[in-house]
């Protein structure tokens, strides 16, 4: 029992973690973890189409778009028409939308990418089949998820 007690208490540090980290981004910035994570993309690549932010993120496009049109009444980006091609639009970040990313705090999957990715092969692979194994124990390998560590019913995208 010791050690179902030891992986209970690590799931439960991995939920705990995402739901404090959601809530320092809240206190900081005011943003949802997925709404940084469209701003991150965006500061990557000066101008994107929603589907461009979509393949990025590995967010559903209906979750992106509502995430962008949210972004876009808090004044962090704006979306334009395209010139050649009217039917595409192109979302970029506002100069509120870069500080609110020079304000906001590291996000949890990336302090999680800097320590995850040094670790060798072997290591990594060992990991995500852990992982695997404890979210097939969990019945919980087929909910749709993207790559990003958040606090919040699954499939939600904070708006």
């Amino acid at each position: 029992m010791d050690k179902l007690n030891e992986a209970l208490i690590s799931i439960r540090r991995i939920l705990r973690a995402t739901e404090l980290h959601g809530k320092a981004l809240r206190i900081a910035t005011g943003l949802k973890t997925s709404q940084l994570l469209v701003l991150q993309a965006l500061e990557e690549e000066p101008e994107l189409t929603v589907g461009e932010i979509t393949d990025r993120v590995h967010m559903a496009q209906a979750s992106v778009t509502t995430l962008v049109a949210r972004l876009e009444e808090l004044g962090l980006v704006t979306r334009t028409r395209g010139t050649s091609d009217k039917r595409k639009v192109f979302v970029k970040l506002t100069d509120a939308g870069h500080v609110m990313l020079e304000q906001a705090p590291e996000a949890l999957h990336q302090r999680f990418a800097e320590k995850f990715e040094p670790l060798d092969t072997w290591e990594q692979t060992m990991l995500v089949a852990s992982l695997q194994r404890v979210a097939a124990m969990l019945d919980a390998s087929d909910i749709d998820a993207a790559p990003i560590l958040q606090f919040g019913p699954a499939g939600h995208t904070d708006e």
